[in-house]
C-alpha cells in the first residue's frame, strides 16, 4: 500500500473516533503539511465518505452524525482486542448487552474480517480456557444505559422506574441493592455518575422524591427518560466512591463494630471500600498508640451472616477487639478455640 493511501485511510481512521478534529492536530498525527490534509479529505469526500468541515476557533473536520462506514479496518491486534474484550465482557458480566448481542456483534465483526486473520482469531478463541466461573448476567438494556449516560454527562434530571431488592418499586436506602422505601411508580434522579463493579452497572445520584443520595442498579430499572433542564453536580466523592460507600453502609441484618490495630491504609488493603467504612478511632482502644501497629481505626461492617466474619478478621493478623454484635464475639472464641486444637494436632470432636 502506498504512503498516501495509507494516510488517507488513517487519516479516516482517525475521523471514525468521533469528535472534531483540527487541522494542525490532523496534519501532526499524519506527518504531512496542512495543505496535504486538505487534499486527503478531498479523497475522502470524492469516495463519498460524509466528512464535515467545522468552522469557528475550534473548527475541522469530522464525519457526518449517524454516518455508518460499511468495511470495517482492524489490524490485527485491533481485530484481537475486539474479540477478546467481548468474551471477556460476557464472562465478566461487564457487558451492556442484553441477551445475545454481545455473540451477535461477535459473529459480525468475524463476518467481516479477512479469512486469514478470521483462521487466527478463531483459534485464540477455541484454545481459551477460563479459570474463573462466568459471572450472572446484570447487564442493563441499552433503552436504559443510553439516556442514563446521557443525562449524566449532559448534568440532567432523568426520570427512571425502579424495582428494589425485594421485588417493589423503591430506591437503595443509602446504598447498594437493598430497599430503602417501599412504594411504585416513577421518581426524578440528578444522576452525578454511572459506575460498573462486581459484574453490575450502577447509577448515583440525588433522589429528589425522598431529598437523598441513592445508589441505583441498572439492571432493576426499567425505564429511563431524561428531562428538561440541569443540575450542578455537587462537590466531594466522585461516583465510584459513592457507590463503593452505598454498598458498605445498605442496611443488612447485622452491624458489626470492630476496633483493629493499624493505618486505614494498612485495613482497606484487606477491607475495600465494598465491603467495610473504615476510619480512625475516636480514642486510642486498648494499649494507646504505643507499640507495634500504631493506633487503632474503627471499622464498620453491614453483613447478612456472622459466620463468614471471624476467618476475616484472623486475616488482617493484626490485634483486634469486637465492639458489637456480642454473638460475633463468641464466634470469635469458636474460630480461636479451632485453631488451638489444630495446632496441637488435637482432632475435632464428633457431633
Amino acid at each position: 500500500m502506498s504512503r498516501p493511501v495509507s494516510r488517507v485511510l488513517t487519516l479516516l481512521e482517525l475521523l471514525q473516533s468521533g469528535g472534531v478534529r483540527t487541522v494542525a492536530e490532523l496534519a501532526d498525527r499524519l506527518g504531512v503539511g496542512e495543505r496535504t490534509v486538505r487534499r486527503y479529505v478531498d479523497h475522502l469526500v470524492d469516495l463519498d465518505v460524509p466528512v464535515e468541515s467545522v468552522r469557528g476557533r475550534y473548527g475541522g473536520y469530522r464525519l457526518a452524525p449517524g454516518h455508518r462506514m460499511p468495511p470495517l479496518m482492524l489490524t490485527d491486534d485491533e481485530a484481537l482486542a475486539v474479540l477478546l474484550g467481548l468474551v471477556a465482557g460476557r464472562r465478566t458480566g461487564i457487558t451492556a448487552a442484553a441477551g445475545t448481542a454481545g455473540e451477535t456483534a461477535a459473529a459480525k465483526v468475524r463476518r467481516v474480517l479477512p479469512e486469514r486473520l478470521r483462521d487466527r482469531l478463531d483459534a485464540v478463541l477455541d484454545s481459551l480456557t477460563f479459570t474463573t466461573a462466568p459471572t450472572g448476567s446484570a447487564a442493563p438494556d441499552a433503552a436504559v444505559l443510553l439516556p442514563v449516560a446521557d443525562a449524566v454527562r449532559h448534568h440532567r434530571p432523568l426520570a427512571i422506574r425502579y424495582t428494589g431488592g425485594s421485588g417493589a418499586g423503591s430506591g437503595s436506602g443509602s446504598g447498594g441493592s437493598r430497599s430503602g422505601r417501599s412504594g411504585s411508580g416513577e421518581r426524578t434522579v440528578y444522576p452525578y455518575g454511572l459506575v460498573a463493579h462486581a459484574g453490575r452497572w450502577y447509577v448515583t445520584g440525588r433522589d429528589l422524591s425522598v431529598g437523598a443520595d441513592r445508589t441505583f442498579r441498572l439492571d432493576r430499572i426499567h425505564g429511563a427518560r431524561v428531562l428538561p433542564g440541569t443540575f450542578e453536580p455537587p462537590p466531594g466523592p466522585g461516583p465510584a466512591e459513592r457507590v463503593l460507600t452505598a454498598l458498605a453502609t445498605a442496611p443488612y441484618r447485622h452491624e458489626v463494630t470492630v476496633r483493629v490495630r493499624g493505618t486505614a491504609e494498612e485495613i482497606r488493603a484487606r477491607l475495600p471500600r465494598s465491603v467495610a467504612v473504615v476510619a480512625a478511632a475516636d480514642d486510642d482502644g486498648d494499649g494507646g498508640e504505643g507499640g507495634e501497629g500504631g493506633g487503632w481505626c474503627r471499622v464498620e461492617i453491614r453483613a447478612e451472616r456472622l459466620d463468614w466474619l471471624p476467618g476475616l478478621l484472623a486475616s488482617l493478623d493484626r490485634p483486634f477487639v469486637v465492639e458489637r454484635p456480642d454473638e460475633l464475639r463468641g464466634l470469635v472464641a469458636d474460630l480461636a478455640g479451632r485453631l488451638m486444637d489444630a495446632a496441637r494436632g488435637t482432632a475435632p470432636p464428633r457431633d
